[in-house]
């Protein structure tokens, strides 16, 4: 190996590194060129737009909204059509809950009076209180509720002014008098920020990249790189959250994704450009082969990620389509950062890396360690035994799958809040007095007369499953009318769901075969069965197009017919793991966790962006490998090759991707929690199951046949090079 250039020298090398032939260099050798020769300019700029795009979101603010509505459910029907003839149970409400041991009659004054204070507020329609219906005080007169009814569904109205009506009610409280509120808009006004977790998967990463690079400065080019890129995006999501429907939910999804991604992608480069000045490379040089090679690789995952992501918008479901839009935006911005910033990083602290870098690899020669070895000797144990290896991993894969066949999709509730929040308080007291059913009513809509509606009401009084109802209570101009059901399960049971189904498959078509009336099932209990439903109907088609793309991409790029079948069913196997534990955690309550229903958006989001980073291991392993078989047509040494040449850097790269993952666990969010147990799960998987055992071990089995495709296929496939070794 020919010893390395004078790397204090800041002019631009025109012969390539020694031992190498030259070769025209690709899009992204000359992208990072460019970035080498403006590399203060390329640092300027990157900080100036970050800064700009940081200060107009700050300035303009952020208009991040939920949007729930799903067109053509009976949930959003009901919902428009109490909206058009002026029902106030159209809006969503807050439940002012009320408990005395000695009885409620004695603090009636007090509750009153407090009531009123309340009914003077913004967004406020009408407050209903225990008072005033007998069924709204338990039967030993201890717990009551009043009902108070917002201008609007719980994401329209303003934090500000549910905050007050919160801090206007818990000021009756006094000892002996609890009070605590509960209701969708109540949870969203004191929802906790995350903050930490965004913290401590950064600090974990780093550390991570310190043992790798065994320097602090190498460690810190892929986070700043993501920070960078994160950052970026999150401002420009603020500013378009004005223009788009963007979920309030959106930025921490966005920095678990940024952050992963984002270290995940500068850290696939940064080692090739370690790689290539061990092997005698000038600076410069490693920096462009780098980019030809891996960056070729990071462009490709990212374009996978974000296919994906934006075959959610297909899906037509309003909430998911701006989270999918700012997540494929978050991952463009962190390609682009990976493809950009991190050359001209290199450019202004190349020398000091290099100077690192070469040091410890004399140091690792001096002690005779070779790059690489285990990584070779575990490939090679696996090749001899192919068959066990792989039916062990593929066996263990699908008993963790299992528990899937049973999710349960829904949306948490109070019911799975902190115990120390007033919203969880109120659904307690609630059970406690009512029953369990009380906290999600179903608000069913009869569009007729009197007679019908009221009909209506003794029909469900006699349904198996609901506990009570109410009165009709008809709108403004009397065309329609809303009777309030309570169930006897909670609105997360699985009972509750069914429910909703036989009120409408069963006993509502019948009711209104009889009385002419039309009827609908509503209320946010059964929007989000709808939501549920629609993500489960949808999901085959959005899972069949985005294994579709994706396995044609791999087949073009590997001119192999199996090679994309493989990667597509092992990134499922890896996918239904990760959902069979969330299942075993959040539906069945492993580990302390509340029992409850996952997210309805979860599987699909996870499906989304792992498949995508998935087929990044899987690109980068499989490439190394069918470099190998080009150059010696060995098919066992080339896998043996292949995974010791990118098993140290996979596996570093899922480590860093798991632990930030992970640290989303601490977030105080169920949805994040289960978010971020998936995909930790998922990328553990894929890069230590998957990767490591079954890919040499099928590889090994389809020996030469891996490569194999059709003819008349071949001849109508375009030529597309991943990878180009050497700088060529």
């Amino acid at each position: 190996m020919s010893p390395p250039r004078d790397t204090t020298a800041t002019t631009e090398p025109t012969e390539p590194a020694a031992g190498r032939p030259p070769g025209r260099t690709g899009t992204f050798g000359r992208l990072a060129a460019w970035s080498q020769n403006h590399r203060w300019g390329a640092l300027l700029l990157w900080i100036l737009v970050v800064a700009a795009i940081t200060a107009g979101s700050l300035a303009a603010g952020s208009a991040y909204r939920n949007d729930f509505a799903l067109p053509g459910t009976d949930s959003q029907t009901a919902t428009d059509l109490l909206t058009e003839h002026g029902s106030r149970q159209a809006g969503d409400s807050v439940q002012i809950v009320f408990k005395d041991e000695g009885g409620l009659r004695a603090e009636r004054g007090a509750i009153e009076k407090t009531l009123d204070r309340v009914r003077a507020l913004p967004s406020v329609t009408e407050v209903r209180g225990p008072y005033a219906d007998a069924s709204a005080l338990s039967r030993d007169g201890t717990v009551g509720y009043a009902t108070v009814t917002l201008d609007g569904k719980a994401e329209e109205v303003p934090k500000g002014d549910v905050t007050r009506i919160i801090d206007t009610a818990k000021a009756a409280g006094k000892q002996g008098l609890e009070v605590a509120l509960g209701g969708e808009a109540v949870r969203g006004a004191e929802e906790e920020e995350g903050g930490a977790a965004e913290g401590a998967g950064m600090l974990a990463a780093l550390v991570i990249l310190v043992l790798l690079f065994g320097s602090l400065v190498a460690a810190a080019l892929p986070l700043i790189t993501a920070v960078f890129a994160v950052g970026g995006a999150i401002g420009l999501i603020a500013l378009a959250s004005h223009l788009f429907t963007v979920a309030d939910f959106t930025p921490p999804v966005m920095m678990l994704v940024g952050l992963g991604v984002g270290v995940d992608y500068a850290l696939l480069i940064f080692y090739r450009y370690r790689h290539e000045l061990i092997r005698g490379a000038d600076r410069h040089t490693a920096t462009r082969t780098a980019l030809d090679a891996a960056g070729r690789t990071v462009f490709f995952a990212g374009c996978t990620v974000i296919i994906a992501l934006l075959g959610l918008v297909a899906l037509g479901l309003g909430a998911l389509q701006g989270v999918a839009l700012a997540v494929a935006l978050t991952v463009l911005v962190t390609m682009a950062a990976s493809l950009v910033l991190l050359p001209a990083l290199l450019a202004v602290l190349g020398g000091r890396v290099q100077r690192q870098v070469l040091r410890r690899a004399d140091r690792a020669r001096a002690k005779g360690k070779e790059e690489g070895r285990r990584w070779r000797a575990l490939a090679a144990a696996v090749q001899r035994r192919p068959l066990p290896a792989l039916l062990a991993a593929v066996v263990a894969l699908l008993a963790l799958s299992a528990p899937a066949l049973s999710l349960r999709l829904g949306f948490a509730d109070a019911g799975t809040d902190p115990t120390t929040s007033t919203s969880r308080r109120a659904y307690d007291l609630l059970a406690e007095g009512f029953g369990p059913g009380f906290n999600g009513p179903l608000v069913v809509v009869s569009r007729g007369d009197a007679a019908a509606a009221q009909e209506l009401r003794t029909t469900l009084a006699r349904t198996d499953g609901i506990a009570a109802t109410t009165p009709p209570l008809p709108s403004e101009d009397g065309a329609v009318s809303t009777v309030l059901a309570f169930p006897r399960t909670s609105p997360q049971d699985e009972g509750t769901a069914d429910l909703v189904h036989t009120l409408r498959d069963r006993v509502l078509p019948g009711l209104g075969e009889r009385t002419g009336a039309d009827y609908l099932v509503g209320g946010s209990t059964a929007a989000a069965q709808d939501f549920a439903d629609s993500v489960a109907d949808r999901m085959p088609l959005f899972v069949a197009v985005v294994v579709g793309l994706s396995a044609l991409l791999l087949m073009v790029v590997f001119r192999s017919l199996l090679i994309p079948l493989k990667a597509a069913l092992l990134n499922l196997l890896s996918i239904s793991a990760a959902l069979g534990v969330i299942t075993l955690v959040f539906q069945h309550g492993w580990f302390g966790a509340q029992p409850g229903p996952v997210e309805a958006f979860i599987p699909v989001m996870i499906f989304a962006i792992v498949f995508g980073l998935s087929m990044d291991y899987e690109v980068f392993l499989v490439s190394r490998i069918h470099e190998e078989w080009e150059r010696t047509k060995d098919h066992s040494h080339a896998v043996r090759e292949g995974l010791a040449a990118t098993g140290k850097v996979i596996t570093a790269a899922a480590a860093i991707m798991i632990v930030v993952f992970a640290a989303f666990v601490l977030s105080p969010s169920r949805m994040l929690q289960q978010f971020g147990l998936g995909l930790a799960v998922a990328v553990l998987l894929d890069a230590v199951v998957i990767r490591c055992l079954i890919v040499p071990a099928v590889m090994r089995l389809l020996g030469r046949h891996a490569w194999w495709l059709p003819a008349p296929l071949a001849r109508r496939l375009p030529k597309v090079a991943l990878e180009r070794p050497d700088g060529g």
